[in-house]
């Protein structure tokens, strides 16, 4: 695939991705070829690896003489990280966001105590890295460089946690994150308790406390909610 054709694809797969998401297609449409390839200038192979791709996420299915059907929502594949960003582009942000810190609060405590008993020593240091530049970029409005910390710390501890279903949700949580950040749904500077919490987290994480690791994390899922019931009520 051509760089043109690959920017294409990339175009439609969000159009079409975004409309269904945001339910300009209600479940039961039906998307015909021909017509979108004339909706936006793409060759029919365009459309088919678009196509293809919505299939894997569960959006939409192809049936022989019918066409490519819409799917119901509780039929897509809601942990696809471009999923995530789509809802979370449309206008059920609020209820998505909520739904996915939910999760957080069940998981990360978990997956923070197993670091504790887990984590290599590379990890360690990592983390308290990680922590610190959440500090560093935590004042002045410095959103963006704050995010690439906070996703960072938080894929740590999951991939610390030793377990690799909790390690595969780290493109979620880093959906959420940048969600909140790309969509105005945080303060201007990140809450100060919030980032003292991160900064114990790594150090009860290497200190092998886990119960102090699990409570803290905690404490931080709690204010996440919080700040949903302020900003994206």
């Amino acid at each position: 695939m051509t760089t043109t054709a690959r920017g294409l694809h990339t175009q439609v797969l969000d159009s079409l991705g975004l409309a269904i998401t945001a339910g300009e297609y209600p479940p039961g449409s039906v998307l015909r070829t021909d017509e979108l390839s004339r909706r936006f200038t793409a060759s029919r192979t365009v459309i088919r690896e678009v196509v293809r791709v919505l299939e894997s996420m569960h959006l939409v299915e192809s049936r022989r003489r019918v066409g490519v059907t819409v799917r119901s929502a509780d039929q897509w594949n809601v942990y696809d990280p471009q999923v995530i960003r789509w809802r979370l582009a449309g206008a059920d942000r609020p209820r998505q966001l909520r739904s996915l810190t939910v999760l957080r609060s069940a998981v990360e405590p978990l997956a923070a105590h197993l670091a504790a008993e887990h984590a290599t020593p590379e990890q360690c240091r990592a983390l308290t890295e990680q922590a610190l530049g959440m500090v560093a970029t935590s004042r002045g409005r410095q959103l963006e460089a704050y995010l690439v910390h906070d996703i960072a710390f938080h894929r740590v501890v999951l991939s610390a946690s030793g377990n690799e279903m909790f390690a595969r949700l780290g493109d979620v949580v880093a959906e959420v994150l940048a969600g909140r950040t790309h969509h105005q749904v945080m303060f201007e500077d990140p809450d100060p308790a919030a980032v003292t919490l991160h900064v114990q987290v790594a150090e009860a994480v290497r200190e092998g406390d886990g119960p102090r690791a699990e409570e803290l994390t905690r404490q931080i899922a709690v204010g996440a909610l919080r700040e949903l019931d302020v900003l994206a009520p």
